[in-house]
């Protein structure tokens, strides 16, 4: 089962999986939290029409005989347990969430809901069922007030600056706690601000793509003196099925005496999943008026609250431990996004 597939990583990581041939049930409750339609067309890409998608009803894709879906919340625990004791999944990515940092200021209830609730109910589901591995969405916005670089998943991550972060510093707590008292292998993925065809319209490209368009003055944060780890959506599929097949089976070396955050002697593992090439946003800005051939008019303003000034992912583990390693370079990824977004918006 894959979780979120009606959003940007949830999206390409089933259709990866699906075209293995792998078996997979996606699901997703196609919240509003941004444009619904940009979900249903997802979906509706995947083989899913949007007219025959209704809660807590499995439907089959018209493209491809082994993957299904299902609109349902993580929250309504009783059709997560029907759905976990139907199809006995071996294998569970829970990507699906309340994203975002800064509409966490405004709507906290909301990622109380689907990152804590709805994540209990997966645990517990993984629990009761038998399922093999749990692979969920962390993200690099744990790391907080963190000021050493680049971060590592060694770190300590108690100093989070958003409730969103808390969020999923929360789920890793959760995962470790039934990973200790149950077995149940868990890894959690800090993803690194992804990018790439798909995307999502409250992220930097996706914004600053559609001002430069329309002749609008784009919003440059801490007066552009911010620095990224972009990551490409295809090298983030990659890392994730890496982990997905690969369970943690724990740490024979781990010891509370000097504990290491990222493992355990229980089946437990954080990973950092990023480009390890940050950014500058200045530069990253230029890469796509390059692309689009256009200037940016710029607004230059304050950090807002919620936001950290850079993020750089160490993923020395996720090379060590499963060979992966990024290849995509931010011109190339951002002229990826800019031929999909010309192509759907037709500009």
């Amino acid at each position: 089962m894959v979780t979120g597939t009606a959003g940007f990583i949830g999206f390409h990581l089933a259709n990866r999986l699906v075209e293995r041939g792998d078996e997979v049930i996606g699901l997703d409750i196609i919240n509003d939290y941004y444009d619904t339609q940009l979900k249903y067309d997802r979906l509706k890409y995947a083989g899913f029409a949007q007219e025959k998608i209704d809660y807590n009803t499995l439907i089959c894709s018209e493209k491809h005989a082994n993957y299904r879906f299902i609109k349902l919340a993580l929250e309504d625990r009783e059709a997560i347990e029907a759905l976990f004791a139907r199809e006995k999944f071996d294998v569970v990515c829970n990507l699906a969430a309340q994203a975002g940092v800064r509409y966490s200021l405004v709507n906290p209830r909301a990622y109380i809901d689907s990152n804590i609730v709805g994540f209990i109910n997966i645990l517990e589901a993984c629990r009761h069922n038998d399922v093999k591995h749990l692979a969920y969405a962390s993200s690099s916005s744990v790391y907080g007030l963190n000021e050493k670089m680049p971060f590592s998943t060694s770190d300590n991550v108690d100093h989070p600056i958003s409730l969103y972060a808390a969020s999923k510093k929360s789920n890793e707590l959760m995962a470790h706690t039934y990973s200790h008292l149950f077995g149940l292998p868990t890894t959690g993925l800090r993803f690194f601000t992804v990018y790439g065809p798909w995307g999502r319209p409250d992220m930097a490209l996706f914004l600053f793509t559609k001002a430069i368009l329309a002749n609008e003055p784009i919003k440059v944060f801490n007066h552009g003196n911010m620095v990224r780890d972009f990551t490409y959506v295809d090298d983030i599929v990659e890392g994730v099925i890496r982990v997905l097949d690969n369970p943690p089976s724990g740490n024979a070396d781990w010891t509370g005496a000097h504990p290491d955050p990222s493992t355990s002697k229980a089946p437990y593992k954080v990973y950092n999943i990023g480009n390890q090439n940050p950014v500058k946003l200045l530069d990253f800005i230029e890469a796509i008026e390059q692309t689009l051939g256009k200037t940016a008019e710029k607004e230059l303003l304050p950090m807002q609250l919620g936001d950290v000034a850079a993020t750089s992912a160490d993923v020395t583990d996720l090379v060590e431990n499963l060979g992966y390693k990024p290849a995509t370079n931010v011109t190339f990824g951002i002229e990826r996004f800019i031929e999909w977004y010309r192509g759907y918006y037709g500009v």
